[in-house]
């Protein structure tokens, strides 16, 4: 990999975890950011990971602990509620990389892509509609709403997109590292063990 591709990487690390942006369009800015043409070498995600990981060790290693296990513990009373919906924990809070600004991204497998919106109206939830593009290269709908974190005394995004229960059955594939993109409950109780 070129040293300019490295830089970027670099530089989209700092914004991933200073700005809470996700991986795209963090990579987009830094290479704005450094001046270069918009057609330059991106990292890919894995090289970019890496450089996130390195700069929280660096430069985040007394508080992002503590904040990603606030958010990993907020993600679990949320998955506990919606356990109907077989929920999967996905982004930066399941791969490890979040800190207080990253929202919480849960993928729900729904045999009626209605059936969750239903429930949260029963719970008294509020929640605006978006979409976003699914496994299939569809759209599917996104449930986004704001959660108090208690632990971190302030208020959290919290994203539910809604697939389809077929869709489950190639959620777990691991990556090319041997780690999946997303966890259920049980996964991510794990996690929580294992971190104290």
């Amino acid at each position: 990999m070129n040293p300019a591709t490295l830089e970027i990487a670099a530089t989209a690390a700092r914004i991933v975890v200073e700005e809470g942006l996700e991986y795209g369009p963090a990579k987009r800015r830094a290479v704005k950011q450094m001046g270069l043409p918009t057609r330059s070498e991106l990292p890919d995600n894995g090289t970019l990971e890496a450089a996130v990981f390195e700069y929280l060790s660096l430069f985040c290693a007394d508080t992002q602990p503590a904040e990603l296990r606030a958010l990993r513990e907020l993600a679990a009373v949320w998955m506990a509620r919606l356990a109907e919906f077989r929920p999967h924990l996905s982004g930066a809070v399941w791969r490890g990389t979040a800190t207080r600004l990253n929202d919480i991204h849960l993928q729900l497998y729904c045999d009626d892509s209605k059936s969750a919106e239903i429930t949260l109206l029963d719970k008294g939830v509020d929640y605006d509609v978006g979409s976003v593009t699914g496994p299939r290269g569809d759209s599917v709908d996104r449930l986004s709403m704001t959660v108090n974190c208690d632990a971190l005394h302030e208020p959290i995004g919290l994203h539910l997109t809604i697939l389809d229960a077929d869709d489950l059955r190639g959620a777990l594939k691991p990556d090319a590292s041997g780690r999946t993109e997303r966890g259920d409950l049980a996964a991510l109780q794990r996690l929580l063990s294992e971190a104290s």
